[in-house]
């Protein structure tokens, strides 16, 4: 099973996402589909209307940012290591 972190402050708005989550190999698209089933509102947070990654939100599999932000077709292995980042800003 793949493994699945989200940055700190992703947890406020999904708390029951805290920690590590496995999930099953597949596709990038997999595995927000997964954390969506876990935590209602997840995709629409992180991907546009159209399903595309939102512009601040950054997927690595495996230490490497996603290339695929359209479809989120990049793979993900049994083994994987994916890592959820959005970026902060503010004044």
């Amino acid at each position: 099973m793949a493994r699945v972190e989200l940055t700190n402050h992703l947890y406020a708005f999904f708390p029951v996402l805290e920690g590590s989550h496995e999930v099953a190999p597949g596709t990038v698209r997999d595995v927000i589909a997964e954390l969506e089933a876990k935590a209602p509102g997840f995709e629409f947070y992180v991907c546009d209307e159209a399903g595309r990654m939102r512009q601040h939100v950054n997927v690595f599999v495996d230490g490497e940012r996603i290339r695929d932000r359209g479809t989120l077709g990049d793979p993900v292995g049994p083994d994987s290591r994916v890592v959820i980042v959005q970026a902060l800003s503010g004044g």
